[in-house]
């Protein structure tokens, strides 16, 4: 009789590249409200604030780090858009993407050393329409959003 944890070590493994990939951190900034979390389909990715036509607040910088040769850039912007939910963020400002040098991908090949594609992010709060803050005054105001 076949013990049924001979396979254990491959499903854990298989579990592993399938739900760790990325890695995304979050630390706080300010003193802001807490929020109930967001979920993921509902939080926006803007590639810079520009973008955000709206008042909002920062809630947190985020960090990913992955793989290389095991994520990709839609795998980076999904976990941070899953963590900037979970602190109760609805929006991502994209910062940098980088990705590992020449030398680190051939290190890697040749002798299994990392090499890590990172992401930088700020999570943010867009406010609902006409809501206002200290930091984000009324139309008319003297400022738009905060920044």
């Amino acid at each position: 009789m076949r013990s049924p944890f001979r396979l254990l070590p491959l499903l854990v493994a298989t579990a592993a590249l399938a739900v760790g990939c990325v890695t995304t951190k979050a630390t706080p900034l300010g003193t802001g409200l807490i929020r109930p979390p967001v979920p993921e389909a509902q939080v926006a990715i803007y590639r810079n604030a520009d973008q955000v036509r709206a008042c909002y607040e920062e809630v947190a910088l985020l960090t990913s780090s992955g793989d290389y040769s095991a994520t990709d850039e839609n795998a980076m912007f999904k976990s941070m858009r899953k963590k900037a939910g979970e602190v109760g963020a609805n929006g991502v400002i994209l910062d940098s993407l980088t990705e590992p040098t020449t030398g680190a991908k051939i290190a890697q090949a040749f002798l299994s050393t990392p090499a890590q594609r990172k992401g930088k992010a700020i999570a943010i709060y867009v406010l609902p329409p006409g809501a206002t803050t200290e930091r984000c005054p009324p139309p008319g105001a003297a400022a738009g959003r905060e920044h």
